[in-house]
């Protein structure tokens, strides 16, 4: 019998037939949890320490905070800061493989030298002023390669910036490297780079996620301060939960989709990494608004989310008094970690501590949305990649009529992974299987967006973890697509909804050199983002006693 990797066919029949978290029955749609006491995380057997343990005042550190003091009091160049990163990333990026374009060392100190040139002349610099970010590979920039992680694209410039892109340089950033990903932004553990496979920072021979996996690691890896990257159906926020880092994908239209590379465009968005919820408030301002180059973008108002979070004083007053929180009982069900189950449940307690109501929300409609969002994602994707022919874009191979140049060009420059999935658009798009495949997962679209709004209606956010586990072993799924394809399905919803959602590190569980990170997923009503980033900034002062650094920063 052909494996489902062999036939589009058979694969997309599993996406329809079953779902790898069935929803459980539940008497009412919420009640109140009630649990004795907070499970105790451990790291591996080798440390036997409790981590992420509640501390009273001691936040995450803000790099970009931290980073701009240090420029204006004249304590620190622009310069010596970028020298310190860029020497950190050579000596790390042969272990992980984050970048699959490091930008000229000349280029990025010149640009830190006239930054310190206007410090010195008093004259007034961006907000982002000397902060070092990296940016997913499918994220247009003119003065370095964009590939999209694929060889079709191979040595390709752009001639203009994306959107996010120039807003960022207008506020003093400075860009240090395109990030590796897997192609095109399809999968989920940066394996189907069609370059290198990046590795997880906390442990090497692990996945950092996908597909923005470069991104997540880097930042992990403190490479750079932030960085870039795009969610279609978690590429965001599954990496940061594996690489303990902050991942923010924001509501659909929020940030310009200008200068992406498309995928799904019913579903991408331009997301961020940072080290914590204040750096990720900073660079999320930055880079939303509305543009008229991208007409779903939204001209709703802009808050500065930084000036909007609250500083905890003492972790005993109920910062989050009368908050509202549903935790959706269906992704803490069969298929899930036992850890990660700890680590939500743990993190529930401790919103609780913190003046929170949490409840435990059904949504029996959440199981269905892997496989309504996986035939969504590959139509669009069938219809969006047909631009890669090697006469529009593309290399292309020599042929002698243009059949041959078509095929020859796409098959050579394809990965297998979105082969695949251009193979599997295509047949759920064609006639004959186009309303039992397409229009049905339009429908299950709808009842995921209003299931999401009537639990949103009871509560302020919903929690989740942002994966069903923890980062796996490199290889490890690469023959089984169902299993690749499965780990998505804590975040899919939010993309089908079009909805935020933030992810914080809440615990690390036993696995690797000192354990491996744990994320809590955090989602909000459309455009609510600043009510998600103060609970996140709250949730991560009174959580992180040491923050979430990985052991590879101790070795390098």
């Amino acid at each position: 019998m052909p494996s489902p990797i062999q036939n589009p066919r058979l694969l997309l029949s599993h996406c329809r037939l079953h779902s790898p978290f069935p929803p459980k029955p539940h008497p009412t749609v919420s009640r109140h949890i009630h649990r004795p006491s907070r499970p105790l995380l451990r790291a591996s057997s080798a440390t036997q320490q409790p981590l992420a343990t509640p501390s009273t005042t001691t936040p995450a550190s803000s790099d970009i905070l931290s980073v701009r003091e240090s420029i204006l009091s004249r304590r620190k160049t622009v310069t010596e800061v970028a020298g310190e990163y860029l020497d950190r990333l050579r000596r790390t990026e042969p272990l992980i493989r984050s970048f699959v374009h490091v930008a000229d060392e000349e280029a990025v100190m010149r640009q830190a030298a006239e930054i310190d040139g206007r410090v010195e002349r008093g004259e007034e610099v961006g907000e982002l002023a000397g902060v070092l970010v990296g940016v997913k590979d499918n994220i247009c920039t003119a003065d370095m390669p964009s590939t999209g992680g694929s060889r079709i694209l191979e040595g390709y410039r752009p001639a203009f910036d994306a959107t996010a892109i120039g807003r960022l340089r207008e506020r003093g950033a400075i860009i240090v490297g395109k990030t590796n990903l897997d192609e095109f932004g399809m999968g989920s553990s940066t394996e189907a780079s069609g370059f290198q496979v990046t590795a997880n920072p906390w442990d090497t021979s692990r996945v950092p996620g996908g597909s923005s996996g470069g991104s997540a690691s880097a930042v992990s890896a403190r490479q750079c301060m932030v960085s870039l990257g795009s969610d279609t159906g978690g590429s965001v926020r599954q990496p940061a939960s594996f690489c303990g880092v902050v991942g923010m994908k924001p509501t659909y239209g929020r940030v310009s989709r200008f200068g992406l590379m498309a995928y799904a465009s019913s579903l991408d968005v331009i997301g961020c990494f940072s080290s914590s919820v204040t750096d990720t408030a900073i660079l999320l301002r930055a880079i939303s608004g509305y543009d008229r180059f991208d007409a779903t973008s939204s001209n709703h108002e802009v808050p500065d989310y930084a000036s909007q979070l609250v500083s905890v004083d003492h972790f005993e007053s109920k910062p989050l008094k009368g908050l509202r929180v549903g935790m959706i009982c269906e992704t803490l069900g069969d298929g899930v970690d036992i850890g990660v189950v700890s680590s939500i449940q743990a993190a529930s307690v401790h919103l609780e501590e913190l003046g929170c109501t949490v409840t435990e929300v059904s949504m029996p409609s959440f199981s269905l949305g892997l496989p309504a969002y996986y035939i969504l994602a590959t139509s669009e994707s069938s219809s969006n990649l047909s631009r890669y022919d090697g006469v529009r874009y593309g290399n292309q191979v020599a042929a002698d009529e243009i059949n041959s140049l078509y095929g020859d060009s796409r098959a050579n420059g394809f990965g297998p992974e979105v082969k695949m999935r251009i193979l599997m658009g295509t047949y759920a798009l064609s006639a004959g299987y186009y309303d039992a495949y397409y229009k049905r997962a339009q429908q299950v679209r709808t009842l995921v967006r209003k299931s999401f709004k009537a639990a949103l209606e009871q509560n302020d956010i919903l929690i989740s973890p942002a994966a069903p586990t923890p980062a796996y072993k490199i290889g490890e799924k690469t023959n089984d697509p169902l299993a690749m394809y499965a780990g998505d399905t804590m975040t899919v919803n939010v993309n089908l909804a079009g909805l935020p959602a933030l992810v914080v590190p809440c615990g690390v569980v036993e696995g690797g050199p000192a354990g491996l990170p744990v994320g809590l997923q955090m989602i909000g009503a459309a455009f609510d983002e600043a009510k998600l980033l103060n609970v996140g900034h709250i949730f991560e002062q009174t959580l992180q006693s040491n923050g979430f650094v990985p052991p590879l920063l101790t070795n390098c």
